[in-house]
């Protein structure tokens, strides 16, 4: 982790937990360019006989911060990062999580907990597998938008060189294991294998790295017998504990890595790292056939093993063709190539983008214009009444303005940047979150929320310190906290609001006084024809920005069936139209029963507000009546959990379906196109100002044939790239906060005589 930091462009801090007793793995790091090793038993911080446990870390990491305030906090395991998340570090800590409950079993109440408040005081969660990161994301809502994978990384050591390439030739096979032994890690079953070769007519020897026997209660005499077998085992070579770089050279010098283990642990949610480390090393491993494996190595991997026997059968095949063996290498090492410093720096460097983006010049010349100063930053002597009071107040506040000892009364200078100042003013700001925590993380920004208590529920003194303080505010929805900011904003400053198909069917937007208005955004470009037509308002005050699709978060690889998986999100009102979806279901179904229809989304009667209406509950009865007695749709309709973990649920999803009657962006199929899944819409309103027309059909039976055309023609590959594609460039986070980065810079808005008097 230091390195990859490093090497991304960060200034690195490694403080150690632990006296150090020798240099083999600390001196290195000190040596790395940026690089820093607080050792806070050496330096007095901590007793030299003391350990450090999480609550004694969690000090001694504030006390350093506070020393120098760090940007991120880089934290491994569960319970130091607990002691953490209620201190000064929370929001800075990027959590990596591997000591995680992995089975819904183990994850109690306590556990949950736990988790929920590291999510919440994590800027980032660090997983380490595809698996985990999903698993999280189910499990502990507050962890879904945040997760990022951050894989093993594999470094050899200095001049350790990978293994010749080509099989064995004249002498045994050599057999290799590193690492503990104990009853799942099936090592005392491994100890009979150049035993069982042998009667095969292989010539094998094992050999084992590592001194840890595991003292297992369930099975008291393990130890005893795992250490007979490594002293006294046919075949097998007990080399002991040893560095890690001296048991990778074993490691290279052999031909064949075990990792094969008790079925017990296939449900793992971790990569091994010592699996990794022979593909680099160009050494082939026996291990278990799970869904990770199988998507690191190929469903046709030749050293997959279930039992004893398939090891055997594994191993003999090899030993006796070497094409199948030269076939294993070259999956190791291409597995593993994914997993080097480079790529780890790589992924690094993209996190970083997008948690530190860098300032614009843009953004900071309208603060400098706001704050009435020019270009070289200095504000003039002669200061708008009413302002003197508020920049003197500033400076006071630590806002960035400091006063000149030499330049006069009443003279002021800018001693960094003046930020731009955003306020955020909305009862529910849930379709806002990503764009917030966006302008949030700008260093040329400034951000302060004032959240309605609800629609109309508002602390008027709350409102007046945003506006005394704000450059520009942002309303979103079009309802009565517009209202109240268009009737209070001070002059010259801006206001957007942001307008949703709710609102525009409502009676605010009549009463809003739009000469107070800068601008008012919708989500789509048909929506700002219509707010044009319905409010009247001038044309050039309305625009489109989309909603922001999180194409960072939903680009994950696709599980195996993908393509006969069709998705829904979201199906209450009836305006969204299941009824529809399952007409194209069953006319699929009519021809191949492996389509399936999984529908994520809260059922009609969890809303009220939908159920106590007779003419919605009609047509819910009448579709669930159906697809209980369709035999076409029996066991062809999944409805899963409602909740936040979209991206991982859109892994077995191979097209998303958008049959509504109207909507005023849709999200739903921008996502799943995100996630590398094919839309499949109908044209309600609008939907061609959204979405390319090739996805847009023109009934249920025509969206069927789309579908299983492209699956049947070989085109779903294609189709779901280029679908990926065309979202990323329209409406990827990076582009939608480009464009609320330009709505946002520009300068003040011009005041009116009229307006002031």
């Amino acid at each position: 982790m230091v390195q990859a930091l490093a090497r991304a462009g960060c200034a690195v801090t490694l403080v150690l937990k632990a006296p150090v007793r020798t240099g083999r793995l600390i001196d290195p790091l000190r040596a790395l360019p940026g690089v820093t090793v607080r050792a806070p038993h050496a330096e007095g911080l901590v007793d030299p006989g003391q350990s450090m446990p999480p609550r004694v870390a969690g000090q001694i990491l504030s006390r350093i911060d506070a020393e120098d305030p760090f940007d991120l906090v880089v934290v491994r395991g569960r319970r130091l990062a607990g002691k953490l998340a209620g201190g000064p570090l929370a929001g800075r800590l990027w959590t990596y999580l591997t000591d995680v409950p992995q089975s819904a079993g183990e994850f109690d109440g306590a556990s949950k907990g736990e988790l929920r408040r590291i999510a919440d005081a994590s800027r980032t969660l660090l997983c380490q597998t595809e698996e985990l990161r999903g698993f999280l994301e189910s499990a502990v809502p507050a962890a879904a938008g945040k997760c990022a994978l951050f894989p093993p990384v594999v470094v050899l050591p200095e001049g350790l060189a990978a293994r010749p390439d080509g099989a064995p030739e004249g002498r045994a096979l050599r057999l290799v294991y590193t690492g503990k032994f104990a009853p799942r890690w099936n090592t005392y079953e491994m100890t009979s294998l150049p035993r069982l070769l042998a009667v095969r007519g292989v010539e094998a020897e094992l050999h084992m790295v590592g001194d840890k026997i595991h003292d297992d209660p369930k099975d008291p005499g393990f130890a005893t017998r795992m250490r007979t077998a490594l002293e006294t085992g046919r075949g097998v070579v007990w080399h002991g504990g040893h560095p890690r770089a001296e048991a990778m050279r074993l490691t290279a010098g052999c031909d064949v890595g075990l990792s094969w283990r008790h079925p017990e642990l296939d449900a793992s949610l971790e990569l091994s790292t010592k699996v990794l480390e022979c593909g680099t090393l160009g050494v082939p491993v026996v291990l278990n056939r799970t869904p990770m494996h199988e998507r690191l190595f190929g469903a046709d991997y030749p050293l997959f093993a279930a039992s004893e026997d398939d090891v055997v059968d594994a191993l003999a095949l090899i030993g006796k063709n070497p094409e199948v063996y030269t076939l294993a290498v070259d999956r190791c090492r291409a597995a593993a190539a994914e997993y080097t410093l480079d790529a780890a720096a790589g992924r690094l460097v993209r996190y970083l983008e997008q948690a530190f983006p860098a300032p614009s010049e843009s953004v900071l010349d309208a603060a400098r214009a706001f704050a009435g100063a020019g270009p070289d930053g200095v504000l003039p002597e002669s200061l708008p009444d009413g302002l003197t009071g508020d920049l003197m107040a500033d400076v006071g506040a630590g806002t960035g303005l400091g006063a000149s000892t030499d330049g006069g009364a009443g003279t002021l200078a800018v001693n960094e940047p003046r930020k731009l100042r955003v306020g955020v003013a909305g009862h529910d700001l849930k379709f806002f979150t990503r764009l917030l925590d966006y302008l949030r993380s700008r260093p040329d920004m400034e951000v302060r929320v004032d959240h309605w208590q609800a629609l109309k529920v508002h602390d008027p003194d709350r409102g007046q310190a945003l506006i005394g303080w704000a450059d520009v505010v942002i309303c979103e929805w079009c309802g009565p906290n517009a209202l109240w900011y268009a009737r209070h904003k001070r002059p010259g400053q801006r206001l957007v609001v942001r307008l949703h198909r709710f609102e525009l069917y409502a009676g605010w937007p009549k009463h809003l006084d739009i000469d107070a208005v800068d601008e008012v955004v919708c989500v789509s470009p048909h929506y700002a024809d219509l707010t044009r037509e319905i409010t009247g308002w001038p044309a050039a005050k309305v625009r489109p920005v989309p909603n922001w699709v999180d194409d960072h978060q939903l680009d994950r690889p696709k599980l195996a069936g993908a393509q006969h998986h069709l998705g829904m999100i979201g199906i209450a009102p009836s305006r969204k139209r299941l009824d529809l979806a399952l007409d194209a279901l069953e006319e699929l179904r009519r021809d191949d029963p492996r389509f399936t229809l999984f529908v994520k989304s809260k059922l009609p009667w969890e809303y009220w507000w939908i159920w106590q209406r007779d003419d919605e509950r009609e047509h819910y009865e009448r579709v669930f009546r159906r697809i209980r007695r369709s035999p076409l749709l029996s066991g062809g309709v999944v409805f899963d959990a409602y909740g936040r973990d979209v991206a991982s649920w859109l892994r077995r999803i191979g097209f998303v379906l958008s049959t509504s009657d109207d909507e005023s962006f849709h999200l739903a199929p921008a996502e799943g196109m995100a996630s590398g899944a094919v839309p499949v819409l109908l044209g309600w309103p609008g939907a061609d100002t959204i979405y390319d027309p090739r996805w847009i059909h023109a009934d249920p039976s025509a969206m069927a044939a789309s579908i299983a055309g492209t699956v049947a023609e070989g085109r779903w590959e294609a189709d779901r790239t280029l679908a990926r594609d065309q979202v990323r460039a329209a409406y990827g986070l990076d582009e939608v906060c480009r464009q609320w980065t330009d709505l946002l810079a520009r300068p003040p808005a011009p005041v009116h005589p009229a307006r002031v008097s």
